[in-house]
């Protein structure tokens, strides 16, 4: 559908997960939406935007997140509200209480704004929200209006935790007695999955019961929803995204980026360095890249034998150790004693960078990964194969499709049990030539699969511009009812 004066303006209110992982594609998404002629509200919490403007990623009044997409005349807002807790709460210190806050205090901040918006000049008349909440469905239907479900991990995991009551009936999860170890082979559109590849939740039932308790609501929800949108690519995940289909309209429209003609949106959550110079005197794919994320701790113990194994390897690295790793506190060094000054010449230690730009560089050969949803497509997008330490949530899940599914990165180890040997010796055979190059000819097939998704003939193209026609139609036949 061509972007023209005559589509009517619609407005979308956005309500964004307030984590890193969720606000980076839905930002990005926003901006999508509003340059297809819809006006957008975008909200996140305030004390999300709290952290972003303490870290001076971004000023206190939050213009620039929206900036260029406004320089290009696209009419996107940005509010914030409360989720129930003083901005100031440590909610990593205090998962439990950010859970329940998230879940069960947001809500009622979020209806709050909707019906202020609904008195607007131009009243909202669609609302989009992140999967994980819990209350899309039951607003929607209480102010008529349509509910987009959009999901930010890939089609795999929403499948897994749809179909959750099934790993409860199978025996695979929440039995009274013993679980079951064998291979699952029942979930729609999934061939197989070993139960230590299930999100990492199901791992620890006593500590994420709570959780899994609120992620099966939201799943309640998603059965309200009109539509679903997934940051994925539907070559990807063919069997899963179709199986998907049958239950509702979902489409597949990742990656999800900047867009150049479009505006980006600033979706940092701390100040990036630039090291492209250090990397110009690098020679070709000589260059590890290391980032474990924006939220998960990794333990002293792992880290320490991660950098050992890293200095052991010889290998160019640049390792993000963003403010606040670990699970020790922040005045114990995350690195051991000594790293720095042993890697001088070789290694870059940095807080926060432009990882696509790192990763896009010609120097740079492999990353080190937590195995994040956002960090596998835009390896993928810059063709770099992966070592895959995943850390929690979907990224176990996120790692069989990585190592097993699409075969463009390989085991560097598992938490509690990497090892310095076992890590130099995959940091070798990544950068090296025997492993490194066949995972480097799968990848340029995955990376061309992506690419070739966002041009205009693309599938996630198509995509978005039906999920447009279909969500204008609704609106059409919504008012006609009224």
């Amino acid at each position: 559908m061509s972007e023209s004066e005559d589509i009517p303006k619609h407005h979308a209110i956005f309500v964004a997960a307030p984590f890193q992982g969720h606000f980076t594609p839905a930002a990005n998404f926003a901006v999508k939406i509003a340059a297809r002629g819809f006006i957008v509200t975008f909200v996140t919490t305030e004390a999300f935007h709290h952290q972003r403007t303490a870290s001076g990623a971004v000023s206190v009044d939050g213009h620039e997140v929206f900036a260029d997409a406004r320089s290009m005349g696209l009419d996107i807002r940005y509010e914030l509200v409360s989720d129930g807790l003083p901005v100031t709460f440590d909610r990593y210190m205090h998962r439990d209480q950010f859970s329940d806050a998230f879940y069960h205090l947001l809500p009622a901040h979020v209806e709050e704004l909707m019906r202020k918006l609904l008195l607007a000049e131009n009243p909202i008349d669609v609302l989009i929200s992140d999967t994980f909440a819990v209350w899309p469905s039951t607003l929607a239907k209480k102010f008529g209006l349509p509910y987009v479900s959009f999901w930010t991990e890939p089609a795999l995991v929403f499948a897994i935790y749809y179909h959750m009551h099934l790993l409860v009936e199978n025996g695979h999860f929440g039995s009274p007695t013993e679980t079951r170890k064998d291979t699952i082979t029942y979930i729609p559109g999934v061939r197989s999955i070993e139960p230590t590849d299930l999100v990492s939740f199901f791992h620890a039932p006593e500590a994420s019961w709570r959780l899994l308790r609120n992620v099966g609501k939201a799943f309640e929800e998603v059965k309200g929803a009109d539509f679903v949108l997934c940051n994925t690519v539907q070559e990807l995940e063919v069997e899963v995204i179709g199986a998907l289909q049958q239950e509702w309209p979902f489409y597949a429209v990742g990656p999800i980026g900047p867009d150049s003609g479009e505006g980006g949106a600033a979706t940092s959550l701390w100040p990036e360095l630039d090291c492209s110079q250090w990397l110009h005197s690098m020679p070709p794919r000589s260059v590890l890249y290391i980032s474990f994320g924006s939220i998960a701790p990794v333990s002293k113990r792992d880290t320490d034998e991660i950098a050992y194994g890293v200095l052991d390897s010889k290998s160019r690295f640049i390792w993000v150790i963003r403010p606040g790793s670990g699970s020790t506190s922040e005045a114990t060094p995350p690195l051991p004693e000594g790293f720095i000054d042993a890697c001088k010449g070789r290694g870059m230690v940095v807080p926060w960078c432009r990882q696509k730009q790192v990763l896009q560089h010609p120097a740079v050969g492999g990353f080190l990964t937590h195995c994040g949803w956002n960090s596998i497509l835009e390896s993928m997008w810059c063709g770099v194969p992966m070592l895959c330490f995943p850390l929690f949530s979907d990224q176990p899940t996120n790692r069989k499709m990585v190592v097993e599914d699409l075969r463009i990165g390989i085991d560097v180890g598992s938490i509690g049990e990497v090892s310095r040997a076992e890590v130099s010796r995959r940091i070798d055979s990544l950068m090296g030539g025997g492993v490194g190059g066949a995972l480097r000819k799968e990848m340029e097939e995955a990376q061309r699969a992506v690419k070739s998704a966002v041009t205009p003939t693309g599938s996630s193209s198509k995509n978005m511009e039906q999920f447009t026609v279909d969500l204008l139609k609704h609106l059409s036949e919504k008012k006609r009812e009224q």
